[in-house]
């Protein structure tokens, strides 16, 4: 829906066109490399997100493990989203390719009948391009994360506190459901606020695969020229259907882990 808004009438009609045209199997086109992204991109993002967080109290002239308010927490994510973009991009280009090459078929951008499996991709991406080919969309990937995981994480520790204001408890102890929201709510505000860059990664990174494709900004202003700004929106809906679950999962596992964690090198201590 983000490369072809044009394509189908909305959410419901792009569901059931899949569907008829490809099989329910094609529902789940490039679900290996969404895994490859989640794993990867979450394992660095949170690694990183404790170590910016020692870095804005280094900045700050902190004590180490003192409470960092709602702003610097988000800033820190915002930093810690710089890292995981290095691995992010490689894996949501092939990602993004597997999932629209029946519409690209569709469209004439590409020969039609062609062999689309994880592997295929690489391969094609390495053959016209290179190894530095998986990282087109890289910029766009930049500008998306560092303003959306301000709000991600920012959302999530605002959301947090006013639970735990309401509760009359601390935030570690609201429980798992409104935790959940939180996490959902974080991902809500992130979606919401970069959506149509993430729109214009998209674009780049499949069109690249029918020939060189221009960069962001003019990416950016022929969308807005050619199909108004509504095209950069397009998708949005489904994104936003999945990512209260998504990211609600998200971080009852991060929490939970980093609690379970934390007691067991306490206890070796």
């Amino acid at each position: 829906m983000q490369t072809f808004p044009n394509m189908y009438r909305g959410f419901v009609h792009c569901f059931i066109s899949v569907s008829r045209q490809v099989g329910f199997r094609g529902l789940y086109h490039g679900t290996i490399p969404a895994l490859m992204t989640s794993v990867s991109e979450n394992a660095v993002l949170f690694m990183s997100y404790g170590f910016c967080q020692d870095a804005v109290r280094f900045v700050l002239g902190s004590d180490n493990g003192s409470q960092l308010t709602t702003v610097q927490k988000a800033l820190s994510g915002s930093v810690a989203s710089m890292f995981s973009s290095l691995v992010v991009c490689p894996t949501e280009l092939v990602k993004c390719r597997l999932q629209a090459m029946h519409e690209l078929e569709k469209s004439g951008k590409v020969a039609s009948g062609q062999k689309s499996t994880v592997w295929s991709v690489i391969r094609n991406v390495l053959k016209v391009n290179g190894p530095l080919g998986f990282y087109q969309g890289l910029t766009s990937t930049m500008v998306r994360e560092f303003p959306g995981y301000f709000c991600f994480f920012g959302g999530y520790e605002l959301c947090r506190s006013m639970f735990a204001k309401t509760m009359g408890r601390d935030k570690e102890d609201i429980g798992v459901v409104p935790l959940m929201f939180s996490g959902g709510f974080g991902g809500a505000l992130l979606w919401i606020a970069v959506y149509p860059i993430d729109c214009v990664k998209s674009r780049i990174q499949v069109l690249s695969l029918a020939g060189k494709q221009q960069g962001f900004i003019k990416t950016f202003l022929t969308i807005l020229r050619q199909e108004g700004v509504f095209a950069l929106y397009s998708g949005l809906t489904p994104t936003l259907i999945r990512t209260f679950p998504a990211n609600g999962a998200l971080f009852l596992a991060y929490e939970v882990s980093r609690k379970f964690m934390m007691k067991q090198f306490d206890t070796s201590l």
